[in-house]
């Protein structure tokens, strides 16, 4: 049936069908035999892989990029999300991704392509025969050529240099100073929160930083503990308009969600304060671009944004002290000075940013 197929204990088979009807290369990523069955005779290269993890290691080992990626495994939006983002660190954001509508509810559909976490869903079971046809038609509209596909932008990120050795010393100490100083602070926010709401202490989410890196993310929780659930329903007061070319942001104005203590912590930025513990854990720098939610981050597929990852991830940074709090700012503005900095960023500039930041701490609207 199949062929190479790899020792047990691995959940990949590499097909390589000489007598396929079609030159398309294919990638799923599933346990449905039915499927790997009749896929094989119609194209002429397939990958299988079991699970989204097995399935990164294997894209990783190619020599060519798949024509799609169909994926029909359960929806966890998380690592969906975080497979997204691992596409666009290995430059292999333009291949079409298509998902199994069988496991995927209405408000998921709707979610998945808001986010441009997909470019279609199908029941494979009742349209199998259309997946020949989708591929021609997103290799037309993408014009992926996968044997002479041009050349991305490299993102390049300088490592070993006396500036980057500078700064990671800089931010170990500016941190390790700042968590003794806050000390009281970490023992008295906590009780506060805890008395305000229900809920843990902490809020920890995935977020995307230098080099598309994704890691834990540490904040003081300012809002209830539903508010990731709300956030469709709440669509309509994004202060970002989110225009269908246009990278997602996503912040409310007034938000509903916020605690009355959760606001506070916002107005003076000590919800900010556990982001220390990811500087001294190299997550993070002190100056830096603002970490990206991966929904925000599996956005920025072009090479004229991905250019802001170059930069660390910052507890302030540019974006910060130039107009944090201004409601009018737009999403090309926000995205263009973490640009900047990326381009520009030196000793002497993150040391003009850190003192800029004091001033910058109270914010003045209601975002």
């Amino acid at each position: 049936m199949f062929t190479n197929v790899l020792p047990q204990g691995t959940n990949e088979v590499i097909v390589n069908g000489q007598s396929a009807a079609t030159k398309e290369k294919f990638f799923y990523i599933g346990n449905a035999s039915f499927f790997k069955e009749s896929l094989q005779p119609l194209y002429s290269d397939i990958h299988f892989s079991g699970n989204i993890e097995a399935g990164k290691k294997l894209l990783a080992q190619l020599d060519h990029v798949p024509d799609v990626i169909i994926l029909d495994v359960p929806h966890n939006h998380i690592e969906l999300v975080a497979f997204k983002v691992w596409l666009l660190a290995q430059q292999l954001n333009e291949i079409p991704i298509i998902y199994n509508q069988a496991y995927l509810s209405g408000r998921d559909t709707k979610l998945l392509f808001s986010q441009k976490l997909v470019d279609d869903v199908i029941n494979l079971e009742q349209h199998f025969s259309k997946l020949s046809s989708k591929i021609k038609f997103f290799k037309r509209v993408n014009h992926i050529n996968p044997s002479n596909k041009p050349a991305q932008k490299t993102i390049t990120l300088p490592t070993a240099c006396r500036f980057c050795f500078i700064k990671r010393t800089s931010d170990i100490l500016v941190a390790t100073v700042a968590i003794i100083l806050c000390s009281p602070l970490f023992l008295i926010i906590p009780i506060l929160i805890k008395f305000d709401s229900r809920g843990p202490v902490f809020y920890l989410s995935k977020r995307a930083g230098r080099g598309f890196g994704i890691f834990n993310f540490f904040k003081f929780r300012t809002m209830v503990v539903n508010a990731q659930d709300q956030m469709d329903d709440l669509a309509d007061l994004n202060q970002y308009s989110n225009e269908a070319k246009a990278p997602v942001f996503y912040k409310l104005q007034n938000d509903p969600r916020i605690t009355k203590i959760g606001k506070f912590l916002r107005n003076t930025s000590l919800d900010e304060l556990p982001q220390l513990f990811n500087v001294l854990r190299g997550d993070m720098s002190i100056v830096g671009n603002r970490p990206l939610p991966l929904y925000e981050a599996s956005t920025l597929t072009t090479d004229e944004w991905a250019e802001r990852f170059m930069a660390p991830a910052g507890i302030t940074g540019l974006w910060q002290v130039s107009k944090r709090g201004k409601a009018d700012m737009s999403n090309e503005e926000r995205i263009q000075l973490d640009i900047t900095y990326a381009r520009t960023r030196t000793l002497m500039t993150d040391f003009r940013i850190l003192m800029r930041t004091p001033g910058a701490l109270l914010q003045k609207a209601d975002v």
